[in-house]
């Protein structure tokens, strides 16, 4: 499998090798396992479990489930592909959500209820929180490091924003260094994952609730015998007269900003508000903000926008990555132990960190691939056809005993390489 997929191949052992060199904790072996792993996930079909991967390599079942009890450094891993996959002279901003996974039985670790956005619900089951990096140009994101939630029941006196908040501080150190803003859902919104966002010397771009308590700032002249006043009224989200109007981003979209105080925050945001009014008989609103008060409305539009990147990183993690795939119920399969106020926590997924970063390494070969000023277009469906393709070609003529030469220079290979791929 390693000599057939010869391409894609190079590009993992190349990075694999720098991260042995970096860190040194894979031998021979086990860069032979990683590298055979990463490119069976892209020629799977079906789940990826250790079953089905031991179907479409060299590699025994048993083997790689003794390689799901080793740790590995994803997050410096991962900070690699980002590295040779971008441009350093691009900008790029930190995002970071959660994910539901569905899992059946009562025995696996982490089990507990967690909100299942497809359904709208609290559902029992897992959750992987991630933290990625989008790339402003090119707008493609990369994996960083994926955690498992873990169950209330295992630590009760932390809550979920001190989890979310802890792994985003053990991340922070491989976020590319122009990264300085961290992109949320609103449901990060709360002071304490703000306040210690801050510390981490990033800042917040995140989505307000409809009824924010929000004030606006005194400007005005203070007087000299009296306390200084600190506000100049309650904002009012549904009447935007008070606001600065920016520009109309599109016919019946409109712009407006302010700097307020957000009373929940305790902290002065830039507000980045959009009234739609595209529907004059219903207008409605959304309030984004950021803790940079300097920064543009313009810009904070632009970069929530593009924290659904990680959205997309979801949808093909675990459509074609085996994201959802796992059957392993085994604690150190899913986990290894971190520090977290002073307790052992189990966190920091192999598996899922596993299906991460076989896309990541798709999205550098597509990278790599690409050729002249296009625009970067990346498909998963048609890599994961495209990779399966040439394996099944490479076993025919190994099979068969066929030329590879002759087969490989005639005209219509390439047609069959790429035969059921999505049309760019």
């Amino acid at each position: 499998l390693i000599r057939r997929n010869k391409h894609w191949n190079d590009s993992c052992m190349e990075i694999i090798q720098s991260l042995v060199e970096k860190i040194g904790v894979l031998g021979k072996p086990g860069v032979k396992v990683m590298t055979t792993l990463f490119a069976t996930i892209l020629i799977t079909c079906g789940k990826v479990n250790f079953t089905n991967l031991s179907r479409y390599s060299s590699l025994s079942e048993k083997t790689y489930r003794r390689q799901f009890h080793r740790q590995f450094d994803f997050a410096q891993f991962n900070a690699e592909i980002i590295k040779a996959a971008t441009s350093l002279q691009h900008p790029m901003i930190a995002v970071m959500d959660c994910s539901f996974i569905s899992k059946s039985g009562k025995k696996t670790f982490g089990l507990d209820q967690f909100y299942n956005g497809s359904h709208n619900r609290v559902e029992r089951g897992l959750e992987v929180s991630l933290v990625a990096v989008i790339d402003v140009e090119t707008q493609v994101g990369f994996g960083l490091l994926a955690e498992q939630t873990f169950d209330q029941g295992e630590c009760p006196e932390l809550t979920r924003m001190d989890y979310y908040l802890h792994h985003l501080e053990i991340t922070q150190p491989q976020l590319p260094p122009q990264v300085r803003y961290l992109a949320v859902d609103g449901a990060y919104a709360k002071e304490a994952f703000v306040t210690g966002v801050r510390a981490l010397k990033l800042d917040v771009i995140s989505k307000l609730r409809r009824d924010a308590n929000l004030r606006y700032v005194f400007e005005g002249e203070q007087k000299a015998l009296l306390a200084k006043r600190k506000y100049d009224g309650k904002v009012d989200l549904t009447d935007p007269t008070r606001l600065s109007w920016v520009r109309e981003l599109q016919s019946g979209l409109e712009l407006y900003t302010a700097v307020v105080w957000h009373v929940s925050l305790k902290r002065k945001i830039r507000l980045a508000y959009l009234l739609d009014r595209r529907q004059p008989h219903k207008p409605s609103y959304a309030v984004l903000f950021s803790t940079d008060i300097s920064q543009s409305p313009d810009e904070i539009y632009r970069f929530y926008k593009l924290r659904f990147q990680i959205e997309f990183i979801f949808r093909d993690a675990k459509q074609f990555t085996g994201l959802s795939d796992c059957q392993a119920r085994d604690v150190k399969k899913l986990d290894f132990h971190v520090k977290l106020a002073g307790q052992n926590l189990l966190s920091g997924r192999l598996y899922f960190n596993v299906s991460f970063t076989a896309l990541n390494l798709a999205k550098l070969d597509a990278y790599r691939q690409q050729s002249g000023q296009q625009p970067f277009v990346f498909s998963m469906a048609s890599v994961k056809r495209r990779s399966l393709n040439d394996h099944l070609l490479d076993t025919f003529i190994s099979k068969l005993g066929l030329c590879a030469t002759v087969i490989k220079s005639h005209p219509n290979y390439q047609s069959l390489r790429s035969y059921g791929v999505i049309a760019a």
